[in-house]
């Protein structure tokens, strides 16, 4: 799958996705999870300001993280903002109620003029099913019921439904109405056949979380959402893609603050998964070769150039702040990716295209 494939390059978006990860001050400290959430809250107002077309905050309830309710943050967000797309990265539709989640997310898009959209999961991790009291045994009959009932609130109409994980609707009315009469819903996937035919079969766009390994290993599950709408009848809307990374002056800065703060992070997720802890060696085969984003922005900008044309995908979004980076290199890392990286891979792809 080539750049014929891809979405003209005026179209494609380019955003920054953050779970909110603690970082850590001038004095190597890390700073107060309030802190953290307004340092999120400037790193958005800062890309706002550059350009760049979208941030995701995701929803985790872990202490690395710094935001559980990504609608919140971005209704803050929302308020300083003017054209920036504001999104959740994931929202983790099974343990939250469908309904709670449309008006929240309508809200923002009150709040944003128009600029709100979700991204549902399942989430890589679980903590949120015994904090809000639900049964890790019904981990796929949750997201499929909930799914089915977000995508009827999506037509902002009266809703009849009934499931075994919430209680029924009977003609139920849900408010506020966006706007625009449609609340731009993705569903976010991290490798399961199953979630990308779903994805399909409701016609929503697809969200490739690919955090590992080489990108063009993901181009079968492009061909299968998109074979998959075909005999649907929905449409295969343009996909996007998510993937770490970092960005500083040069390359060997970029490894060298990006690596030992990632590796805290990725061992101690590491140790809960059965993970060995990574190494350098690793490490580096993955930047190099892999689906991270590590170095300078003429090295970060061919890579995610390289990724666009290879799996053809209409949005791509950099995590950005993956362990607990200084605050003052993630607002750099934010300024390069919106002067620099951005129009970098807009030449590159441009120049392909003719």
């Amino acid at each position: 799958m080539g750049v014929g494939n891809m979405a003209d390059v005026a179209d494609l978006v380019f955003g920054l996705d953050t779970f909110g990860d603690i970082p850590v001050g001038d004095d190597d400290a890390p700073v107060s999870d309030a802190a953290a959430i307004r340092h999120v809250v400037e790193e958005a107002v800062l890309a706002d300001d550059l350009g760049v077309d979208a941030i995701a905050l995701g929803e985790h309830h872990r202490p690395e993280y710094s935001i559980s309710t990504p609608e919140t943050v971005l209704a803050g967000i929302a308020t300083r903002t003017s054209r920036i797309k504001l999104g959740s990265g994931v929202t983790v539709l099974s343990s939250d109620d469908p309904v709670r989640v449309f008006q929240r997310f309508s809200t923002v898009d009150a709040l944003s003029n128009g600029r709100a959209e979700v991204i549902l999961g399942r989430g890589s991790f679980t903590e949120s099913f015994p904090l809000f009291g639900y049964d890790l045994a019904d981990y796929d009959v949750l997201f499929e019921e909930k799914l089915q009932l977000f995508s009827r609130l999506l037509d902002e109409k009266p809703v009849t439904w009934e499931g075994t994980t919430r209680a029924a609707l009977d003609n139920a009315d849900v408010y506020p109405k966006t706007e625009s009469g449609r609340l731009k819903t993705w569903v976010g996937v991290g490798g399961s056949p199953q979630s990308v035919v779903r994805t399909a079969f409701y016609g929503l766009p697809l969200m490739l979380a690919i955090i590992g390994g080489v990108p063009d290993r993901f181009a079968p599950y492009l061909d299968l959402y998109r074979k998959a709408a075909e005999q649907f009848g929905t449409t295969a809307l343009p996909v996007g893609m998510h993937s770490p990374g970092f960005i500083a002056d040069t390359d060997d800065e970029a490894r060298e603050v990006f690596y030992p703060r990632y590796k805290v992070m990725r061992d101690r997720i590491g140790a809960l998964r059965g993970w060995p802890p990574i190494k350098r060696q690793e490490f580096d085969s993955e930047v190099e070769h892999g689906s991270m984003y590590v170095g300078s922005p003429e090295t970060v900008a061919r890579r995610i150039a390289d990724a666009v044309q290879t799996l053809g995908v209409g949005r791509f979004d950099l995590i950005y702040s993956a362990g607990p980076l200084p605050v003052s290199a993630r607002m750099r890392a934010v300024e390069l990716y919106g002067t620099k990286v951005i129009p970098i891979v807009r030449e590159i792809l441009a120049a392909e295209e003719k």
